[in-house]
């Protein structure tokens, strides 16, 4: 059985993350004189083992492929991702042209070890699959350990 990370703020997390997103995304709205840049936002992510092997995805919508940088060691994985649309809208009497642009960043506690050289990663319809083969565990052997008693007082 594996071990879960305690997160005694994951509540809280949640709700910044789903329930209050346009606070953090228009800060022009409230902090006018602040330069426009791309703010850092936590994709969601799933974790689960199958098969003898870990697999995250994450919610990356809107992100080309090539800008997904994936980081995996025996004990994480670091997902970064920057993403940019361009949407340009041409109509009768005016011209209209938005940029968005986002970074992800997500760093996951892996609950076993992996294999760091055999990790393979898709991405279909804005989500992220990695897939990384666990270590064998193989067999553990059992060694008795002798107890050394001191019968000397003092």
């Amino acid at each position: 059985m594996s071990l879960v990370p305690w997160r005694p703020f994951k509540d809280i997390e949640k709700w910044f993350e789903e329930d209050l997103p346009e606070l953090w995304e228009w800060p022009e709205k409230w902090m006018p004189n602040v330069p426009n840049f791309p703010l850092m936002r936590t994709p969601r992510a799933d974790m689960y083992e199958s098969d003898g092997n870990v697999i995250a995805e994450f919610e990356l919508p809107g992100v080309d492929p090539k800008n997904i940088d994936i980081e995996v060691k025996k004990d994480m994985i670091e997902v970064e991702a920057k993403a940019e649309q361009k949407k340009e809208e041409k109509k009768k009497g005016y011209y209209k042209k938005e940029l968005n642009r986002g970074y992800y960043k997500r760093v996951l506690p892996l609950p076993v070890d992996v294999k760091e050289d055999k990790v393979q990663a898709e991405y279909e319809n804005g989500v992220l699959k990695v897939t990384m083969p666990k270590v064998s565990a193989g067999k553990k052997e059992k060694k008795k350990v002798k107890i050394k008693v001191n019968t000397k007082k003092k």
